[in-house]
This record gives structure tokens, sequence and C-alpha cells, in this order.
């Protein structure tokens, strides 16, 4: 399946996009909370940018939800 439209972010983006710190973010990985990164190379990672975006939303729904 091959989508021309997937775009990778590096961790500054995603700490950009959710408020988070780098720290937190490894936290919910590990806890399986948050989308797994994309291994790059020895020492890089990478996360799908849609994935990310679509967590994001997620949360903020399940906050509307919950606080109406």
């Amino acid at each position: 399946m091959k989508n021309s439209n997937i775009r990778l972010i590096r961790m500054p983006e995603v700490l950009s996009k959710t408020g988070f710190k780098k720290s937190w973010i490894y936290l919910l990985i590990s806890n399986n909370s948050f989308p797994k990164p994309i291994k790059m190379g020895a020492r890089a990672i990478a996360f799908v940018e849609a994935e990310i975006d679509e967590w994001v939303e997620d949360r903020i729904n399940e906050y509307r939800i919950n606080n109406s």
C-alpha cells in the first residue's frame, strides 16, 4: 500500500504538536498509549504525522465528551 502523502516528523515537531516533554512521550509509548515511532537509523526515530494528529484529535474528543 503506497501513500505519497505520508509525512514523517521528528521528535521536536511531536513535542510542539502535543505540548508534552520528551520523557512523557516516551512514557506514553512504553504504556502503549501513544503512536509507536519508526526507527530511521541507529539513533534516529520519526513518527507518522497522521497518527500523531489523530492521537491529538482523540484526546480532544475524549475531553469534550467527558466534560460536557
